[in-house]
């Protein structure tokens, strides 16, 4: 009568030990994933977590986790191996850990390269009846192994980035299948775990390796203490002397270290020094290290810099935008003109795109040079000694930083061409108006390229000598283009097409350059001398257009009248010899 009350009794106590284990597992499992969200940082940290949940979780006297050196490698090789005794084999048994931490066993040992190999895991009850299995080893190590559980451990993206393994259950019975079960699940977050903390660490040394190469190209980049010390004591020549404030400047009057002084001047004219607290000896610096980062490109060069900055102090100065424009907005748009083409590498944007350049990779397809030209300007004004911002509060040096990248940003033609048509529309139609932000950084923006397309408003002489370095640099693209890419260049990088310069030079004034100006004059009066330096520019293109169209059909005239003189010599030679046979046969 009694026996079926004993048999529920029994079977609900065996029920409720199953689910009290399932529990406890359950919460371990638990308290796994709130390890892993504690410690991402430190993999041995982690690790060690991770094993002595396992020890305590699967009840067992020993655990491992053995890492791949290279998951993408057929070849199996451990590069990183954490081993974990349980604190009651440490209490009972007389074990040297010394002894275990010198045994190659886990390292070596076929079975967890076998689980690495084929991504299976591998549950042996008894040891000693697995060929597998090394006895050699296991007596040398002083530690006796009984029964094994090994499993993979995956990554995110399902690809095996170590392997874990358990010895020996603490009751001396084996690893059942629930025990598998559970390890296994209890690998998965372990596996994620680690590989965000390998993620995190190759992140960090990623950044050690890029925090180095700055530190040297900073220290190879900047200018030294002697040309510092030697330009605050250089004598700065008046706006005047330099010719600096005339439409006519002539590109090519200064040499190298004059172009510094020049710029010095500009900065100390407009009163950026006095306005905005600038250290002379941190302007000077900044100045110089600016000229060296700039490469020894055919056009995109310091020069080109410096006369881009030149055009603005003259828009700013002599045309009076300095009335209408705040002094936080003239001094981005200085040393915007300064920084526009930093680095630049003598190829464009569709360049960098077509050959998958690192910058194309770093920045897209988008304004590829032109962010990198300002991230190269913040690079430089973070190196100590060079930031012309810092006496700036926090929220102006964050407005002068916006105002930057939108002036060098606004140097990409692709942007311009977006953006033109609104700024032509609000000038035509009397709508700009100076109080709206956003018409002003339209406005920012056309004087940007206005400056940096500066060449084609200068005398002729001048504004023809530039364009030749623009077409240079240009036929050195196409070339790459034709000999690394195996592409044909477009017409202006066509060095087989250097004939059609000057109808280049017409589409590219009447298409970009004269709209442009002739919207800027229609807002401000005084450039008007730029608008009649393309009109002239313009002419003496279309001249030598027509001059070299005439001298080409005269030497494919004068090719033809060759060819007729050639074919008439022929004949008569001809002509000569057969008399010649017919004679000599009549005397024969």
């Amino acid at each position: 009568m009694y026996l079926p009350f004993c048999g529920i009794s029994i079977s609900n106590a065996k029920l409720f030990s199953e689910s009290r284990k399932e529990y406890e597992r359950s919460r371990a499992l638990l308290e796994v994933v709130n390890d892993l969200f504690e410690e991402q940082t430190d993999l041995e940290k982690i690790v060690r977590k991770i094993m002595q949940r396992a020890v305590t979780l699967l009840q067992c006297e020993r655990c491992s986790v053995l890492l791949l050196e290279d998951i993408h490698s057929p070849v199996v090789k451990f590069s990183k191996t954490f081993e974990l005794m349980s604190p009651l084999v440490c209490l009972f048994d007389k074990v040297s850990m010394e002894k275990l931490s010198c045994s190659d066993w886990l390292i070596n040992n076929s079975i967890a390269e076998l689980v690495a190999s084929t991504g299976l895991p591998v549950n042996i009850s008894d040891v000693c009846q697995d060929p597998r299995f090394d006895a050699e080893a296991d007596q040398a190590s002083g530690f006796h192994i009984r029964s094994v559980l090994c499993v993979p451990i995956w990554n995110r993206t399902h690809q095996i980035i170590g392997v874990a393994q358990i010895l020996n259950r603490l009751d001396r019975r084996t690893f059942n299948d629930a025990d598998q079960r559970l390890f296994e699940a209890f690998v998965i977050f372990c596996g994620l775990g680690i590989n965000n903390t390998m993620m995190y660490n190759q992140v960090k040394k990623t950044w050690a390796k890029q925090s180095v190469a700055l530190d040297m190209l900073s220290y190879h980049a900047t200018c030294s203490k002697v040309e510092v010390d030697r330009l605050k004591a250089a004598k700065i020549p008046l706006s005047s002397e330099l010719g600096i404030e005339e439409f006519h400047f002539n590109d090519f009057s200064l040499d190298n270290d004059a172009m510094i002084t020049a710029s010095l001047r500009m900065f100390l004219e407009l009163g950026a020094v006095q306005k905005f607290k600038i250290d002379y000896d941190v302007l000077c610096r900044w100045l110089l290290t600016v000229r060296k980062n700039y490469r020894t490109v055919a056009y995109h060069n310091w020069r080109h810099a410096f006369n881009v900055c030149q055009c603005m102090f003259l828009m700013i100065t002599t045309a009076g935008f300095q009335d209408v424009l705040s002094d936080a907005e003239t001094l981005a748009l200085m040393v915007g003109c300064l920084c526009h083409d930093l680095d630049h590498r003598g190829t464009n944007n569709a360049f960098q795109a077509k050959t998958g350049s690192a910058l194309a990779l770093l920045y897209g397809t988008s304004a590829t040079l032109e962010h990198h030209h300002f991230n190269h300007a913040v690079m430089i004004l973070q190196s100590e000694g060079h930031n012309i911002f810092a006496n700036l509060c926090s929220k102006e040096y964050s407005s002068m930083m916006q105002l930057l990248k939108q002036a060098i940003l606004s140097t990409d033609l692709t942007l311009h061409f977006q953006r033109r048509s609104q700024f032509f529309d609000r000038v035509l139609s009397g709508e700009f108006s100076w109080t709206d932000e956003a018409h002003r950084e339209l406005l920012r923006s056309m004087l940007m390229t206005a400056c940096d397309l500066g060449a084609v408003t200068r005398p002729w002489e001048i504004s023809k000598q530039v364009a030749e370095l623009v077409t240079s640099e240009f036929f050195e693209q196409g070339d790459r283009e034709r000999s690394e890419l195996k592409l044909t260049p477009a017409a202006i990088f066509d060095r087989n097409r250097k004939d059609e310069l000057p109808a280049l030079q017409l589409e590219w004034i009447d298409g970009i350059c004269k709209p442009l100006y002739q919207a800027l004059m229609k807002l401000n009066g005084k450039l008007k001398p730029m608008v009649d330096g393309i009109a002239a520019n313009r002419m003496k293109w279309k001249e030598l257009g027509e001059g070299e169209l005439g001298d080409r059909e005269g030497r494919e005239k004068e090719g033809e009248e060759r060819e007729g003189e050639l074919g008439d010599r022929e004949g008569r030679e001809k002509e000569g010899r057969r008399e010649k046979e017919g004679g000599e046969g009549r005397g024969n």
